[in-house]
This record gives structure tokens, sequence and C-alpha cells, in this order.
């Protein structure tokens, strides 16, 4: 798609628009685990969120999605302090959490694009970032790594009412193309692991299943009210310092902890916490079977992951769980599991090159006879990694 072209179809001036670009990420390692500042894995994708627009000087915003309904019109010193439940809520909480640190008196107008199918693929906050990216721009600001991420996180959990991490915002900003960014969310301190060149190659396959979701409209926030729940408990079997319940966090309670005093949580806490003690394991596992170049032992802790976050976690629509029961049979596929929250969306996986065809015939065919009336809207797409906004 030419965005130059389709920005001419809606708006005049003389003015040559920029683009701005925020890819979309994955995890492979590490599902569930930022809002516990646990560890994660990540790579960034070469599809993402593009924003082409031109600067305006009284402030004003106007955007259109070609993704969704509606034009977007607001002003950045007069934002909306109350959410619209639209999708353009990301826009005003980035916009209201930039003008927080920095000042802000240009606005611009434009297009927004997403060249996927949105659900599980941290699109809000790419969405967030592209449009952060632009703002500073067209004002002249310059943001470092961690305020981008800090003021994107912001955004989603303060305006827009997710409980996210920071896992998302990380990898869109960090990733560099073919390292595994290898992240603790409890310090923001990373590593981009090297692709070894022994690594078998692999291109990455997202699996879309024609259901979208919204996090914000999910059972996420539960799910991490639960987790957050188990760790304030356990803080006070084992007589563990805390400072209430809306800082408790798994990563604060040691394992051994967690194994005395397991019997003692109601069962979906327990699960809860047996998922994020067993992904953490495998995060560590992860990152040392990608710096070994093995990719296929990396691709199975994958395919543990999905497991535990279907059966502990309890995560994944029934869409999303034929599509990882169907992906651990087919050949060609290293490892894979839900993208996302796994509330509806995507799942995606690492796959040998060498299969590709073979690998979208086989699971759209078997897909499509567990869901026939998906025909249409189940698509199969191959990416690459890519770098971050910011790379470097």
């Amino acid at each position: 798609m030419n965005l130059i072209e389709e920005y001419s179809r809606f708006f005049t001036g003389k003015q040559e628009p920029q683009t701005a670009f925020c890819p979309y990420r994955i995890c492979p390692l590490g599902a569930h685990s930022d809002h516990q500042h646990g560890k994660v894995t990540g790579l960034a994708i070469d599809k993402g969120i593009n924003l082409t627009y031109t600067p305006t000087d009284d402030g004003s915003v106007q955007l259109i999605s070609l993704n969704f309904d509606g034009k977007v019109h607001f002003n950045i010193n007069n934002v909306p302090e109350q959410k619209k439940c639209d999708w353009a809520d990301y826009l005003r909480g980035a916009a209201i959490a930039l003008g927080k640190i920095r000042p802000l008196y240009r606005g611009l107008r434009g297009i927004i694009y997403g060249n996927l199918p949105i659900g599980g693929l941290s699109s809000s906050a790419s969405v967030i970032i592209s449009f952060i990216t632009a703002l500073c721009e067209v004002n002249g600001v310059y943001l470092s790594a961690e305020e981008i991420i800090k003021t994107a996180l912001w955004s989603e959990v303060n305006y827009v009412g997710v409980n996210v991490g920071t896992l998302d915002q990380s990898c869109e900003v960090l990733c560099k193309k073919d390292n595994l960014l290898y992240l603790d969310t409890s310090n923001g301190s990373y590593e981009r692991i090297v692709k070894p060149d022994t690594m078998k190659p692999f291109k990455i396959a997202i699996f879309f299943s024609g259901i979208e979701r919204s996090l914000a409209g999910s059972a996420f926030n539960n799910r991490v009210d639960e987790i957050k729940s188990a760790a304030y408990a356990l803080m006070a079997y084992a007589g563990i310092e805390d400072n209430g319940f809306k800082n408790a966090r798994l990563r604060y309670v040691p394992r051994e902890v967690y194994d005395a005093y397991k019997h003692r949580l109601p069962e979906n806490w327990r699960k809860r916490a047996e998922h994020y003690y067993t992904e953490f394991a495998r995060v560590e596992a992860g990152a040392e079977a990608w710096r070994k170049g093995d990719i296929e032992a990396f691709g199975r802790l994958s395919f543990e992951s999905g497991y535990s976050s279907i059966y502990n976690y309890e995560t994944g629509s029934p869409e999303l769980k034929e599509l990882y029961e169907i992906m651990c049979r087919t050949k060609g596929i290293y490892g894979g599991r839900f993208s996302g929250a796994g509330f509806k969306g995507c799942c995606m996986a690492l796959v040998d090159p060498d299969y590709l065809e073979e690998i979208e015939s086989n699971v759209t065919k078997e897909y499509l006879k567990a869901f026939p009336h998906l025909e249409g809207k189940f698509s199969v797409h191959f990416c690459n990694s890519a770098d971050g906004v910011l790379p470097k």
C-alpha cells in the first residue's frame, strides 16, 4: 500500500508527508511475566503500524485509521481526561503522557495503518509508540529509549486502563534484527543475544485466528489480579515485608516460599503462580539455548510455554487452543504459543523456511476443518525479525 497516496486521498497541502513506523513484536518465552517483574524474551517483526502525517501549527490532531472506522480529532493541549472506549484512546493517552514530560506545541494530521490483522502482536503499544514518535518529530523532542517505554506504558495503564507490563514497549523500542531481546522487567536491564552463525535458519509465522480481541475487554486484568493475589498471600504466609497489594509481585517471592505454601493457595491462584515460576525457568533456559544456537531446544520451550498458558494460566479461546494443537503436530515448526495474552487474536511460531508452503497448507486445512465459518478471516503470515524504534 502506498501510504503517501492514501494520505493525499484525505488531506491536501504543500508539505511532504512523513511516516513513523513501529514494529509489532512476538514473545516466544516469558508469557504473562512482565506484570510480575519477571524475565521475558522478544523479537520485533518486520510488520507493524505506519503513521503517515504532516504537522499542524495549532496543536490539533486529525487522524484517520485505515483499519478502523471513525476519524480522530482532538487538541494536544486539551485532551479529554476520560477515555472514550475507542481505538483513539491510545492516542489520547499518549498525548497526555508525552505532554507531562515535554512541552508540546504542534499536532499532526494523517493516516494510520497496521499491515497485519489486529490481535496478539502488541498493536496497541505499536499505535502508541508510532504516535509518540511522530509527535516528538513535529515538536523537536528527543526521548531516550527508557522515556519512550515509560511514556507508552503510562498511556496504556493509566489512561486506557489495561494492567500491562513493559514487555511490548521494550520489544518495540529495543529489539534488533536477528537478536533475541532478553529483558529483566524488574529493573529494565536487557541483553540482545546475537543469533549464532551455527543456528539453523528460521522465519516467524503468524497464524491469525480470524477473531480479534481487546485486552481491556478480556479476562486479562482478572488474571493479573489473581496472580497478584497469589504473591500477596505468599508474602503474608512467609512473613515477607510487602508494600501493599498494589505492589505485590511474584518476582519478590522466592520459589522455595511458593513450594512451601502453595498448598494453602486457592486453586486458581496456585495455578497462576505455577505458570509464573515455570515460565521464569523456561526464559532462562531459552536464553541459553539461543546463545548456543539451538533453535530446536528454544522452540520446544516455547511449546511448553504455550501448554502452561493453557492449563496453568488458563488463557486461550477454543480457536487459539486448536491452533496451538495443530502447530504442535505440524512438521517444520520449531515451537510456538499464543501471541499476546491468549484471549483470541493469533498464535506465533518459529519455523523452518524449507517448510513454509507445507506449514501454511497443513495449518490452514486443519484449522478450517475445525472452524469452517472462519474461512476468509483466518490467515497465515510469514515475517522476519526486525529492528525496534531505537535499535542501537
